[in-house]
């Protein structure tokens, strides 16, 4: 490969990295249907959390009581 050839994919991957580190965060959540039918969330940490549509309901419907456990324990909670 001639060298303006690398030059060239060397600039093209470096924006595409950068694309790709710019997608992270809270709107770099994905979601996937697992094989076995449940939702899997990617992009919260090094796993995916896979809970079934009802442990999802579950959860869901306790939104308000876990923010106010969150905020009644902020000072003993670490953040990341």
């Amino acid at each position: 490969m001639a060298p303006e050839d690398l030059e060239t994919e060397l600039a093209r991957l470096r924006a595409e990295n950068e694309r790709l580190r710019s997608t992270r965060g809270a709107a770099g959540l994905t979601f996937k249907v697992s094989e076995k039918g449940a939702v899997s969330v990617y992009g919260l940490g090094r796993f995916p959390v896979t809970l079934y549509q009802e442990q999802w309901d579950k959860l869901l419907a306790q939104t308000d009581a876990l923010r106010q456990f969150i905020a009644e324990n902020a000072d003993r909670l670490k953040r990341k």
